[in-house]
């Protein structure tokens, strides 16, 4: 699967012209398919019709040859003698020169034909066609988180503008204002739109800052590696056409003596079929100029004069403080979600190697399929650290190592029976609906659009011993528990994905006395990854963790089940409050076990007969002894599953039943 150069370096941003290419291969296998299925029925009827199938054929090439080898729109002029050097060109016109030169043939060589090639390149056209729509489809998926992040920069901008326009009418409006009563509360209503003027600004910037970064990501890394995976395909795509060549021309020297000799130089045109030179002539003659776009730039607004420079005045730093903490708990757990996401694609890349080496070892297709989808998978996640890491970059190099007490408050959502008034702004929070939000530490309420401008300075954080830590989570993607799944409402949009903020991992021990809203499935949701629960359209489950605004939700189902749904995939009920589910009844204690079970909160598929099997929302109980338990090892526990059998499992995949 190596090329002299690679189209990702040596074809930038072409990925048109590169599947242009693979359609121009796949109907070579077609065209070929339908030279061996007429050849079929003009062998039994022997050789009269030969000659008149050879000139079809030959006249098919000469029409699309061209295309084949060098492509639809070639920069560089070429003859005939350029393509000569086509390696499967020259295997082709071997094999219309076999044809035209064949006057007879047994009725056997046609029945071999029949089920060794023309059903063999049927199978590998189809497979090819669905593969390169998987590329297309990942190229537009890619595309679409791009441009997504070039929109959210665009709506930013104009909320910027919008705040702007605020400002200046509230400071007419100070002006106007006459007796003190009024010049007091236009200042104070002039001082709070500046500052959400400023909040606007910075997010502003931070999303030219993300925009800018994922467009180096899609130019740099994701457009090269999806135009070699094309290359890599082509590659294989082209091998498999020379396989089934021989065979064909296998079975034509063995019931044919007489054609031997013709039949021998096509055998060795075909073997002379080398990929990486045929691509290689392809990027020779299809080599255009690029120049990926300019950086974004801050554009100041047009009402209100402004520079470049993040402000770091005491209410936007506070917000930034809040936002650099979220970013950097959030950047730790993806990371360690993209190393094992990495150590999946590059295990399976040897083993494509190793299959292209040694086809007795397995299926080079299936083992291709795998690392393709692992390798679209770590793109989307790398995608989403890119953003976060240039956000981290962009407020760490504002506040200049100043990131605040680092006391965070532990906020969960509330609803509101009387008024109360908000820590942050001093205005009314009320609403049966979970209108605000309130600090199990200290107890201070907010509301929801203002949690994000309280500073990290929580009392009851300080008296528990500093800063509130998360466990990252280090989850293991193996391809067994990568799913394929495009079951979705037709009304909800196909564009909804995972951002971010959905990797943040909450307390999974949720108290039974703890009330959470009730909410109604609405339609039917199949999981994607580890961090998604499976639902069904009518299913009553609860909200644990609200939408922050990446348009997903954590919910718990009746089962005990717990994960991310997308939020317009439910509908909140009357009953609005309703009780966490109950854990499921422990198993009995078994004779080597502790008598202290946990439950698994990932899927995970043991890797040696050492280890046991997890499957989400299972219980495991721990192990007594020394060395047992939650003693076994760094990262490690070992348990006893429900079916008696006694091994170790990762730590960070379960969680301790009280």
């Amino acid at each position: 699967m190596s090329s002299t150069e690679k189209y990702g370096k040596a074809l930038p941003d072409q990925v048109d012209r590169i599947a242009s290419l693979t359609d121009a291969q796949l109907e070579l296998l077609e065209d070929v398919r339908e030279l061996y299925r007429e050849r079929i029925v003009l062998e039994r009827d022997y050789a009269t019709k030969l000659q008149a199938l050879g000139k079809k054929a030959a006249d098919k090439r000469a029409r699309k040859i061209s295309t084949l080898v060098l492509g639809s729109e070639p920069t560089k002029s070429w003859d005939e003698s350029t393509l000569q050097t086509s390696t499967v060109n020259v295997a082709y016109s071997e094999l219309i020169t076999s044809i035209l030169n064949s006057a007879q043939d047994h009725i056997n060589l046609s029945d071999g034909w029949n089920s060794r090639v023309v059903e063999t390149l049927r199978a590998t056209e189809r497979r090819h066609e669905d593969a390169k729509k998987r590329q297309i489809a990942h190229f537009q998926k890619l595309l679409s988180d791009r441009d997504k992040s070039y929109a959210e920069r665009v709506k930013t901008k104009q909320k910027y503008d919008d705040e702007c326009a605020e400002v200046e009418s509230y400071r007419q409006k100070q002006e106007r204002s006459t007796d003190d009563k009024h010049a007091e509360r236009a200042a104070k209503q002039l001082e709070q739109q500046q500052t959400d003027m400023l909040n606007s600004k910075n997010v502003y910037i931070i999303s030219t800052a993300v925009a800018n970064r994922v467009k180096a990501q899609f130019y740099e890394e994701d457009l090269p590696s999806l135009e070699d995976q094309f290359q890599d395909l082509q590659c294989q795509l082209l091998r498999k056409f020379s396989d089934i060549l021989l065979e064909a021309q296998d079975l034509h020297n063995k019931h044919l003596d007489t054609l031997k000799s013709r039949v021998s130089a096509a055998s060795a045109a075909s073997k002379a079929v080398d990929p990486s030179r045929d691509q290689d002539l392809f990027i020779d003659h299809n080599i255009r100029a690029f120049v990926a776009p300019p950086d974004f730039q801050f554009e100041p607004c047009g009402i209100h004069y402004d520079t470049g420079e993040m402000s770091i005045e005491p209410a936007p730093k506070v917000y930034l403080q809040n936002r650099l903490s979220r970013c950097k708990q959030k950047s730790s757990e993806l990371h360690t979600v993209i190393d094992a996401k990495r150590r999946d694609v590059e295990q399976l890349a040897r083993l494509v190697d190793a299959y292209a080496k040694d086809s007795k070892l397995g299926n080079v297709e299936e083992v291709t399929d795998s690392y393709l989808d692992a390798h679209h998978q770590l793109a989307s996640y790398v995608t989403s650290e890119c953003s976060l890491v240039a956000e981290i970059e962009v407020i760490s190099a504002a506040l200049g190592g100043d990131e605040g007490e680092q006391s965070p408050h532990a906020f969960k959502s509330s609803s509101f029976s009387i008024p109360t008034q908000c820590s942050y702004c001093q205005s009314t929070i009320w609403g049966l609906s979970k209108q605000g939000k309130t600090c199990k530490a200290c107890g201070i309420s907010v509301h929801s659009k203002c949690e994000m401008k309280i500073a990290a300075n929580c009392p009851g954080s300080k008296q528990a011993g500093g800063r509130t830590h998360t466990p990252s989570s280090s989850i293991s993607l193996t391809p067994s528990a990568l799913s394929r799944s495009d079951t979705r409402a037709s009304s909800v949009s196909s564009a909804m994905s995972s951002t971010p903020s959905s990797f943040a991992q909450t307390d999974p021990s949720l108290s039974h006395e703890e009330t959470y809203p009730a909410a109604r499935v609405v339609f039917d949701f199949s999981p994607t990854s580890p961090f998604e629960l499976s639902v069904s359209d009518g299913d009553l489950v609860q909200v644990i963790e609200e939408d922050d605004g990446s348009g997903w939700v954590k919910v718990a189902d009746r089962t005990g089940g717990r994960g991310l749904v997308p939020a317009s995939y439910i509908e909140l009920t009357e009953d609005t409050a309703a009780t966490a589910p109950d854990p499921p009844t422990r198993g009995p204690v078994s004779s080597q076990g502790s008598g202290q079970f946990v439950r698994a909160v990932y899927d995970y598929q043991a890797q040696g007969p050492d280890e046991i099997t997890l499957k989400d929302g299972k219980l495991i109980e721990l192990s007594a002894g020394l060395n047992g338990g939650q003693n076994y090892a760094d990262g490690w526990w070992e348990g006893i599953d429900a079916m008696g059998k006694k091994g170790i499992f990762p730590s960070n995949y379960v969680e301790i039943v009280p």
